[in-house]
């Protein structure tokens, strides 16, 4: 079932094995909207959402995780969209697209003396977060879509901070200018607003699967990851590249190490997170831009 146009809101006792909420119409050039015929075996299901064939969405997990799409009520359409796990209470990754159009900063931060982190509408209410669990807790809100990519208009930027957006993340790990997580932040930005690119397909997450989390939740409802990925694909007058970064998500970086030293190709980030990227890719590109040795990839991207 698809939620169009205004939102509305649906009552459920538990989440079902795999409902996706959306809150507006999608347009999408880049779509495969059924012209294509190239072989693509491993694309999203879109029965239920044509968004799903978006560049940018990962293989949807299914079971029992929902996808949340936030849209803007202005020429941009979809904002970001997250995976959520209804078992786990956590998220599995928020995906985007970038440019330069959405690189521009028409906004400032989203602040609030009273509501800083909202509840995300589009979450069934029993899926909700107490709203001080990051409060004390030796963890900072890790923005996976972060604020600073969303700046050019207000609206985007304040649906970044919804909770279902955020992640357990060491001060350490993304609250300092020279922490590896804020480092690569930066560097996704600026590649994004390069005037070679057209398109930045961007999928961001910590790990909750295979075992990749702390022993401990956070006041006994957060799972932290132990470790972050970033998976990147770039289409530009050449076509496609791709890469991927891993991160163990540690409380000191006594070494600031080059970001090259955290890439990899994206099938050997898949192997890591058990997550299928860019599957509505036709097979061959896919297999392609996923598969290039890592000194390639380094080349290609300037790392």
């Amino acid at each position: 079932m698809t939620i169009k146009g205004t939102f509305k809101v649906v009552a459920y006792t538990l989440c079902v094995p795999f409902f996706l909420w959306a809150c507006h119409d999608t347009h999408e050039d880049d779509w495969n909207t059924g012209g294509n015929t190239e072989k693509n075996e491993n694309r999203n299901d879109t029965s239920q959402e044509p968004a799903l064939q978006r560049l940018e969405f990962p293989k949807v997990k299914g079971g029992s995780s929902i996808v949340l799409i936030h849209a803007t009520n202005d020429q941009y359409g979809i904002n970001y969209s997250v995976e959520w796990d209804c078992d786990k209470k956590a998220q599995r990754w928020s995906a985007y697209q970038m440019n330069s159009a959405t690189c521009r900063q028409n906004t400032t931060r989203y602040r609030s003396d009273t509501d800083q982190y909202p509840l995300d509408p589009l979450l069934p209410a029993d899926q909700y977060l107490s709203k001080d669990c990051f409060w004390n807790s030796g963890f900072d809100h890790g923005h996976i879509c972060p604020s600073a990519d969303r700046l050019y208009s207000a609206e985007a930027n304040y649906q970044t901070f919804f909770l279902t957006n955020m992640q357990p993340q060491y001060r350490q790990f993304n609250g300092a200018d020279n922490s590896p997580w804020y480092r690569l932040e930066s560097m996704v930005r600026s590649w994004a607003n390069a005037t070679t690119t057209e398109t930045l397909y961007v999928v961001k997450g910590g790990t909750i699967d295979n075992g990749l989390v702390f022993p401990t939740k956070v006041k006994g409802e957060m799972l932290v990851p132990s470790h972050f990925f970033v998976a990147l694909l770039m289409k530009n007058a050449q076509g496609y590249k791709a890469v991927g970064f891993w991160m163990e998500h540690k409380s000191s970086y006594p070494v600031m190490e080059p970001l090259a030293s955290y890439a990899v190709n994206i099938r050997e980030l898949e192997q890591h997170t058990g997550i299928d990227f860019f599957c509505n890719l036709p097979d061959e590109t896919e297999n392609r831009v996923e598969t290039l040795p890592i000194e390639n990839v380094r080349r290609a991207w300037g790392l």
